[in-house]
C-alpha cells in the first residue's frame, strides 16, 4: 500500500525499476534510494483517505536510548574539517555531510511503517508526508519529508530546495543564505538540462518556513520540460537531490563517497506519487524519513537519517548540532515520547540545550 495527501493507494498491480512507466498510464508510488535504485509500484485502487490517526499500540518503536549513528561526533566533525579543505583547494563549494542513525525494533513482527506514518503526522505534521508499504521487495518507508524535490503538472515542474536551518528565524546565518541560493544556482542547471530554454525561473528565494521544532529557508524553483521529456528525462537531469548533494554536484557525490560510512538508501533521495493518467506527480527530498531494514545483520531495525551542508563558512561543532536538531524531534516521537516537546535522553538533548542557552 501506498499513502499521499489524503489518498491511500491499494491493490497492487505492477513493480518496475524503470522511470519511463511513470508516463504510462496509473498512480504509482516512487522510492528512489540516494545510492539511484529506484522502484515504481502501480496500484488498482486509489480512494480517499481519512486522516490518519494512529492506534495505540499498534506502533512499538525502538527505546530511546538505543539509537547508534554510523558516525560519531568525532568523526563528523573531522569530516567537516576535510570538506572545508576542498573547498580551499577549489574541489567544491559546498557539499552535505550525513550519518545514518538505526535501532533494532522491539517487536518486528508488529512493526507497521504506516502506523509510524500516523504517529508522525500527530507528533511532527509535514507537508510531503506519506507511507510506501512493500515489504515482498523491502521497501517500507515513513516520511515526515518538508521538502519539495518534484511536482510536476503537465509540462511545468517545481522544485523546493531546502538549505539553512535553525531553531528560530534569528539563528539563520548568512552563511545559510549563500548556501541556499548556492544550491537554488545549482537546481535551476539541473531543471535547465531538461527544460526549454528561458523557461527556468525562481519564483521564491529564501523565503522563511516554519515547521515542528525549527525554521528552514526554502526557495522555488519553476520550468517547463521540452517536448517528449517525461519522468525518465526528469531523473536523468536531476537525481540525486541538489539540496543533499552539493555543487558542483559530480565533485560532492565524490566526497560524500569518500567520507560516508554507511549508505544513505531511501534518505536523501526521493518518495512519493504519480498519476500518470492525469499528468501530475510530487516527490519529496527523502529528510525526516524512517524505514525499515529487516536484512540487517543484527535483526530488523529502524534507519533514520540526518546531515548538513558544509560550506567554507561552516563550524564544524556548530554543523554535528545542526544534524542533531534535525534528528532529535522525530526520533523522540518514533520511540514513542508522551511529549514531543520533552526529548528526555535520546540523540539529540545536547543540540537542544544548547541552542536553547
Amino acid at each position: 500500500m501506498a499513502r499521499f495527501g489524503g489518498r491511500i493507494a491499494t491493490d497492487l498491480r505492477d513493480v518496475t525499476t524503470d522511470p519511463a512507466a511513470l508516463d504510462s498510464s496509473g498512480f504509482w508510488a516512487v522510492v528512489a534510494d540516494f545510492e539511484g535504485r529506484i522502484l515504481c509500484a502501480r496500484f488498482g485502487t486509489v480512494r480517499p483517505a481519512r486522516p490518519h490517526r494512529p492506534v495505540p499500540g499498534r506502533w512499538h518503536g525502538p527505546d530511546r536510548t538505543a539509537w547508534t549513528s554510523s558516525m560519531d561526533e568525532a568523526a563528523y566533525v573531522d569530516g567537516v574539517h576535510r570538506i572545508r579543505e576542498r573547498i580551499a583547494e577549489g574541489a567544491v563549494y559546498q557539499a552535505n555531510l550525513c550519518r545514518v542513525l538505526s535501532a533494532p525494533l522491539p517487536d518486528p513482527a508488529a512493526a507497521d511503517i504506516d502506523e509510524l506514518t500516523a504517529v508522525l503526522a500527530r507528533g511532527n505534521p509535514a507537508p510531503h508526508a506519506g507511507t510506501v508499504r512493500l515489504p515482498a521487495h523491502g521497501v517500507e518507508v515513513a516520511t515526515a519529508s518538508p521538502e519539495l524535490f518534484l511536482r510536476r503538472t503537465g509540462s511545468t515542474v517545481l522544485s523546493g530546495p531546502i538549505k539553512g536551518t535553525g531553531r528560530t528565524p534569528a539563528d539563520l546565518l548568512d552563511k545559510d543564505r549563500a548556501e541556499n541560493v548556492m544550491i537554488v544556482d545549482l537546481v535551476r542547471n539541473d531543471l535547465g538540462r531538461v527544460c526549454a530554454t528561458g523557461t527556468v525561473t525562481v519564483p521564491r528565494l529564501c523565503a522563511v518556513e516554519p515547521h515542528p521544532g525549527l525554521v528552514h529557508l526554502v526557495s522555488t524553483v519553476r520550468g517547463e520540460l521540452r517536448p517528449g521529456a517525461g519522468w525518465a528525462q526528469l531523473f536523468a537531469a536531476t537525481f540525486p537531490p541538489g539540496s543533499v548533494t552539493g555543487a558542483p554536484k559530480s565533485s560532492a557525490l565524490r566526497i560524500i563517497e569518500e567520507l560516508e560510512t554507511a549508505p544513505r538508501g531511501p534518505y536523501c533521495g526521493g518518495v512519493g506519487w504519480v498519476d500518470a493518467d492525469r499528468g501530475e506527480g510530487e516527490l519529496a527530498v527523502g529528510i525526516r524519513t524512517f524505514w525499515i531494514d529487516r536484512a540487517a545483520t543484527e535483526g530488523p531495525v529502524l534507519c533514520f537519517g540526518t546531515g548538513a551542508g558544509i560550506t567554507w563558512g561552516s563550524e564544524p561543532k556548530r554543523e554535528w548540532d545542526e544534524t542533531e536538531l534535525k534528528a532529535a524531534r522525530l526520533l523522540a516521537v518514533a520511540s514513542g515520547a508522551s511529549e514531543y516537546g520533552d526529548l528526555g535522553t535520546g540523540t539529540g538533548d545536547q543540540a537542544m540545550e544548547r541552542i536553547q542557552r
